[in-house]
Parts: C-alpha cells; sequence; structure tokens
C-alpha cells in the first residue's frame, strides 16, 4: 500500500473515535505522560492474566509489572475487587501504581452489556459502572468491553449490538473512562475483527474503538490485513501474543498462546500496521499489552515470565522499519 493511499484510509476510517480520544490524550489524562518505545510508537503493559496463573495478588502484580521495566499494567477488575474487599484502599494502590512508575492502561472486566434480556443487560450495565467507577480511583482511563455473556446461542443482530455498546460508551463518557470493543475469536459474537469494527462505526460516539489481540483475529478467522484500514485512535490498547502452528485455529485456546516470536502470527506485519510507518500514530503511542494464559508459564517464577515477555516484545518491535 502507498504512503498516500495510506495516510488517506487512516484519516477517512477514523471511526468517530479521533475527537474524543485526541482530547482525552490532549487535556490532562494521566496516560499522556507515557513513555513510548525510542520510535515513538509503542508502549509496554503488562496484562495480568500472563502472571495469573501464580495467584499472587494484585499488590505483587504491581511490584512485578514496575520491577520488570513495563510502562503499565492492565489489570482484571476481579483482583482489584478481592483486594478493596481484603480491606484495602484504592488510593493506596493507585499510589503503588504510581511509586512503581506504572499507568493503568486498560483493566479486563466481563460486564455483560450485551445481553438481550433487559434485566441481565441492566445488570451488567451496574456492573460496569461500578468497574469504571473503580478503575478511575486507580488512575485508569480504558477497559475492555467484550461479548460477556453472548459468547454462545443466537447470533445478535450487529445493528443492535452498536445500539448497546452506544450506551456502554455513554456511561464511559460520563465516568471518564472509555470501553474498547474487543473481539473474541471463539465467541458466537464478534468473533472477527469486521464484526467489531462494524458495531463501533454504527455506534456512532467519538469514542468508540477496537481492543483486538493477536490470538482472538486468528482465533476469529480474520487476516490480519484489516488491521491497516484502522486510524491511530481506533487501536489505543492491542493485547499481544503469539499461536503455535499446532493445534491448528479450530481447536487451538488461550493456553495455547506463547510469547511473540516464539510462534508463527507475522508480528512485523502486524506491529507495523498497528503502528504505522508514516507518523500517523507517533502523537499517541499504542500500548501492547502482554496477554498470556499459557499454563507452563503459570508454573514459573512470575519476574522471570514478566521480564522475558517484556524482552520478546521488545524484540518484536526492535525489527520493524520506520
Amino acid at each position: 500500500m502507498n504512503s498516500d493511499r495510506r495516510r488517506f484510509l487512516t484519516s477517512a476510517t477514523t471511526l468517530g473515535a479521533g475527537i474524543f480520544a485526541g482530547n482525552l490524550f490532549a487535556e490532562g489524562n494521566p496516560n499522556t505522560m507515557e513513555t513510548p518505545d525510542s520510535q515513538g510508537r509503542f508502549r509496554y503493559c503488562l496484562n495480568t492474566s500472563t502472571i495469573r496463573g501464580q495467584e499472587l495478588g494484585i499488590v505483587e502484580e504491581v511490584r512485578i509489572a514496575g520491577e520488570a521495566g513495563y510502562d503499565g499494567i492492565e489489570p482484571w477488575m476481579g483482583s482489584i475487587n478481592t483486594y478493596v474487599e481484603g480491606g484495602g484502599k484504592l488510593s493506596d494502590l493507585k499510589k503503588q501504581i504510581e511509586d512503581a512508575g506504572l499507568t493503568v492502561d486498560s483493566a479486563i472486566g466481563f460486564a455483560q452489556w450485551i445481553v438481550d434480556d433487559p434485566e441481565q443487560r441492566k445488570a451488567g450495565l451496574e456492573e460496569a459502572k461500578r468497574d469504571m467507577n473503580t478503575l478511575r480511583e486507580i488512575g485508569g482511563t480504558r477497559i475492555a468491553a467484550p461479548p460477556a455473556g453472548a459468547t454462545n446461542g443466537s447470533k445478535l443482530d450487529l445493528f443492535v449490538v452498536a445500539e448497546r455498546y452506544r450506551t456502554l460508551l455513554e456511561l464511559g463518557a460520563s465516568i471518564g473512562v472509555i470501553p474498547q470493543l474487543e473481539v473474541w475469536g471463539f465467541s458466537t459474537n464478534l468473533s472477527r475483527l469486521g464484526e467489531t469494527v462494524f458495531v463501533c462505526v454504527e455506534a456512532d460516539h467519538p469514542s468508540a474503538c477496537v481492543l483486538p489481540d493477536v490470538y482472538h483475529i486468528y482465533k476469529g478467522g480474520s487476516g490480519f490485513g484489516g488491521l491497516e484500514l484502522l486510524s491511530a485512535t481506533a487501536i489505543q490498547v492491542f493485547h499481544v501474543n503469539d499461536y503455535p502452528a499446532e493445534p491448528g485455529r479450530q481447536d487451538i485456546n488461550d493456553s495455547h498462546r506463547v510469547y511473540p516470536g516464539d510462534g508463527i502470527a507475522p508480528l512485523k506485519e502486524i506491529l507495523t500496521m498497528v503502528g504505522g510507518t508514516e507518523g500517523a500514530r507517533t502523537n499517541r503511542p499504542v500500548t501492547l499489552s502482554l496477554e498470556l494464559f499459557n499454563r507452563e508459564y503459570w508454573k514459573q517464577n512470575a519476574m522471570d515470565v514478566a521480564r522475558t515477555g517484556l524482552a520478546k516484545m521488545k524484540a518484536a518491535v526492535a525489527g520493524l522499519s520506520g
């Protein structure tokens, strides 16, 4: 794709996210004080699923992310809630995160905002509200919005999903947190990159954005080329991992994810599309969040796993041009 065409597509497919997200990053968002990689395109984040099996708790996970050298952390809301239920204070957790030199780039929640049942959906939105309010108290500004509750059963009308996502976006805007529509490759709904992008477009909201994942795009059957069409604000966080040649797409699951570079994913092409090579994204680096569920890694020392994952992400980025 030549540079003129890429610049056109990058500006023409902003998904309506530019105004809100651009202003958010320009007007006092704590994540503006992020330090990207030397090329200005990426920063590095630890999704705590990567060391989830060690059952360390959020306090220790923050310590490991900071000492391992990450820029940010992507915690699971369940871990934060467990910390609070055990008597922990969100103000103390926020200070620990800041003292560790980290930002909360995103978080993982499972509110059922998408489902057909009105009462269940109402409860899901209440859960999302609680999660986003909690997240704001520790400095977070984004949260994953996967199709939780709609992974099995019937296929939902994407126009209806867009309306429901818009409702979630409006809730997030009132709190100051961006719900990122997450691709889930194993799900009946939003398993493909194109479906997820469609919902973002039809939601017609300035903060709509996609949360892609190397493994999930592969698992859902989409190609990676569609990433080339997405603008600088359409992808703010990208879940990074790799997948092996075996088992195949139909049988592969979360536990088969491996470190970046240890599988067969075309990471150089993916990261080039996500990061851009012509300056389109350098005004706001994309966060690469290491998200693994590998049970073999869970048996290992958590610090070693975190450091290995960071080194392999940086090695993948080092091979890019531009």
